[in-house]
């Protein structure tokens, strides 16, 4: 039986912000608020899952409408993965956050899933592996979506492998439309870009040659340096 659905985005952001994750309480609600022009049994595709933190807020916001998510994550052993035991530590988000019913797994690389995906969906958040080849690819999950459905980036204008993507991809890309972002989080739809489109891409250069110097100076150990010249007075990257 389907819960009604959250329409209480505090109360949503409530739950996730208990789940480990980097995501921000302005670009949850940014993925939240993507949601909002949604049909009724519409598919989300995430890429990129972790611990459940964005896959717990799409899903506050899907329940009630018969609408589900594809939550799309290897879960490789390492370090920075985690691999079993990560996966173990999702499906307990999920289930604590009553989202089984919304959710679906599907435990596999995204490029490796994608060359024989068919079944169109609604609305991509992409937050997989942040390097050039990887989101390259995972752009061309947009295949499958309507027009004006929205594509969200996240460590867009951050990340040296994303931005390169979005620079050689989206920034001549004739059917996506940069919108807006929230920090690293940003908002994209399937549309025709106009010039202007296309130059607001070319704006952010300057905010993400600010955290590349950043994370420069995270890697350097001159956080001080960071805080001082950035207003960056964290020990992680920006995101």
């Amino acid at each position: 039986m389907s819960q009604p659905r959250s329409t209480d985005f505090s109360s949503a952001w409530a739950v996730s912000s208990d789940i480990a994750g980097w995501l921000t309480q302005d670009q949850a609600a940014l993925l939240w608020d993507a949601t909002e022009d949604l049909p009724d049994g519409a598919v989300v595709v995430e890429i990129g899952s972790h611990q459940g933190r964005s896959t717990t807020v799409l899903a506050a916001a899907l329940r009630g409408r018969g609408g589900r998510i594809v939550a799309i994550d290897p879960f490789v052993d390492g370090r920075l993965f985690g691999g079993k035991k990560t996966r173990e530590i999702f499906e307990a988000n999920i289930a604590r956050a009553d989202a089984t019913e919304v959710v679906e797994l599907l435990p596999e690389y995204s490029t490796r899933a994608r060359p024989t995906w068919t079944t169109p969906f609604d609305y991509l958040y992409i937050d997989g592996k942040h390097d050039y080849w990887t989101l390259s690819d995972d752009l061309k999950w947009s295949a499958h979506l309507p027009p004006g459905a929205p594509v969200l980036i996240h460590d867009c204008y951050s990340s040296i492998g994303v931005t390169l993507g979005i620079l050689a991809h989206v920034l001549p890309s004739r059917s996506l439309v940069y919108e807006r972002r929230a920090g690293s989080l940003a908002l994209f739809r399937v549309g025709r870009p106009t010039l202007r489109d296309r130059m607001r891409i070319l704006g952010e250069m300057p905010w993400w040659l600010r955290n590349v110097m950043i994370k420069v100076l995270l890697r350097l150990r001159l956080n001080r340096v960071a805080a001082a010249v950035f207003n960056h007075d964290s020990p992680y990257d920006p995101y």
